[in-house]
């Protein structure tokens, strides 16, 4: 009996030590993670759709621009020529729809009736001509040649008159439904044309597409630029996000939505608050830029995190300290 008692005082002993740290554990346990991760802010290359000459820089690198601001310019007069061109052809050819469609004048068509009637008359003296000219044949009144010639005269008239008859007609029923599509159809290109040019004529002028610091000013007045040549790079204002990591056995605990507080390494700086925006559904190695207490080469999961109150004092890449907010501890994940 005395030999089972120290026995069973130390099973008592490791059971107690094992309680203890099964719940020194949990303890641990319901405490939120700590994530690291670095600022990530978008930035955009800005230049010209169109080639041409830089004639003005607006701004320079550092200074702050807001959406829509005039950035830098072209020189557009090529491109106010083009425009002007595309703006003659256009008005050309809508002058032609409308002939097209409109028919001839009255003028033009009363003339013609006026030429049939004359050509009428013409026909009706060279019919009578060559009548009388076969009558006086048989007389021996007139020669063979006399008699030949009259009858070349009145089929003359009668195809002159015939002429006239078909003008007449074409002018009265007026254009093809044919000759209206084609003029319709060459309006539609030259109007195009037209857009295109002015288009062009706008795309001269290069402003900023969002609230942003410019970088970088990679241009000076007077160069020759190609399409797309980078001029400026500009550093967005919103959003800005955090770019962090999450380890597997910690991926359950937090969601989407989740609240989260933001430190950077400045002496002073304030907490910046924000959510977690995204988690990514692919596992993938720390990052070299990631400082975290677990080992480099151990899986996590990337999550974006949208600042809500971003200022100047994040900047592109700056490490961050990311602290999930305890309230959240028993938030489950939306489903």
């Amino acid at each position: 009996m005395k030999k089972i008692i120290p026995f069973v005082i130390v099973l008592l002993i490791i059971a107690g030590i094992s309680s203890w740290v099964y719940h020194a554990y949990r303890g641990e346990n319901k405490t939120m993670p700590t994530l690291y991760g670095n600022v990530d802010i978008r930035e955009v290359t800005l230049g010209f759709r169109v080639p041409g000459k830089l004639s003005k820089l607006l701004y320079d690198e550092g200074d702050k621009v807001r959406a829509g601001e005039v950035m830098a310019r072209l020189d557009d007069e090529p491109y106010r020529n083009q425009l002007a061109s595309a703006q003659a052809q256009v008005d050309s050819l809508r002058a032609r729809l409308k002939l097209r469609e409109t028919g001839n004048r009255p003028q033009e068509i009363a003339q013609a009736r006026s030429l049939v009637r004359e050509r009428e008359a013409a026909a009706v003296n060279a019919e009578r001509l060559f009548k009388r000219a076969e009558e006086l044949l048989a007389d021996k009144g007139v020669s063979t040649q006399e008699r030949d010639t009259a009858e070349a005269n009145h089929q003359e008239a009668q195809a002159r008159l015939k002429s006239a008859r078909d003008n007449l007609a074409l002018l009265e029923a007026g254009f093809r439904s044919e000759d209206i599509s084609q003029a319709k159809a060459d309006l539609a290109q030259t109007e195009a044309a037209l857009a295109t040019a002015s288009l062009q004529l706008n795309d001269t002028v290069l402003t900023a597409p969002a609230d942003g610091i410019i970088l970088t000013r990679a241009q000076e007045a007077g160069a020759i630029l190609q399409a797309g040549t980078p001029v400026f790079t500009l550093s967005l204002v919103n959003p800005v996000w955090i770019r962090a990591y999450v380890h597997e056995p910690d991926l359950g605990r937090i969601h989407p939505g989740m609240k989260v507080k933001i430190r950077t390494d400045s002496v002073g700086g304030k907490p910046y608050k924000g959510q977690i925006g995204y988690i990514s559904p692919r596992a993938e190695f720390t990052p070299k830029t990631v400082e975290t207490t677990e080992l480099r080469t151990s899986l996590v999961y990337r999550l974006r995190i949208v600042i809500e109150n971003p200022d100047d004092g994040l900047r592109q890449g700056m490490p961050v300290t990311v602290n999930l907010d305890e309230s959240t501890l028993s938030t489950s994940a939306p489903s």
